[in-house]
């Protein structure tokens, strides 16, 4: 049993500053963050950022200007697409899921859509957006390599 007591105070500081970084570290890497211009967008995958192929993934994608402002679906003219990877040049979309405005976290009205997976395996989502009208965002494209598990038996 690993007991905290044969350490000094200073180690025992050090140790549990190290476990906290290792715990934020894993958390900050669960979501995958791309930035275009002056937007940046974070994907998340559910259930637990882990999808599995054949079984339906609810992706969403917290949009942000720089500075930390969301951009709701109904500011943006956005299309959704995945790619099999290796992706070669010109490759036709495998998918293009619909978008629907979804409210997750502390996001509302995000873009957000549910993608099924054929098979297990490597793939990229792509975002690509020009703002509406009355919106103040450049046009961008988001690409994020997302790995999909075997269905679970």
């Amino acid at each position: 049993m690993f007991q905290l007591k044969n350490f000094s105070n200073y180690t025992k500081l050090l140790l549990l500053s190290v476990l906290a970084t290792g715990a934020i570290a894993t958390e900050a890497i669960a979501h995958k963050v791309e930035i275009s211009g002056d937007v940046g967008g974070t994907i998340h995958l559910e259930p637990n950022d882990n999808p599995q192929a054949g079984k339906a993934t609810l992706a969403w994608i917290a949009l942000t200007r720089k500075g930390g402002q969301t951009i709701p679906l109904q500011q943006c003219n956005c299309q959704l697409a995945v790619y099999a990877e290796p992706r070669q040049k010109n490759a036709a979309p495998l998918l293009q899921p619909s978008l629907k405005a979804v409210t997750a976290e502390k996001y509302q009205g995000i873009p957000g859509a549910e993608i099924i997976f054929p098979k297990p395996g490597a793939y990229q989502v792509e975002l690509k957006g020009t703002p509406k009208a009355g919106a103040n965002f450049k046009p961008f494209q988001l690409n994020f390599d997302v790995t999909v598990a075997a269905t679970a038996r």
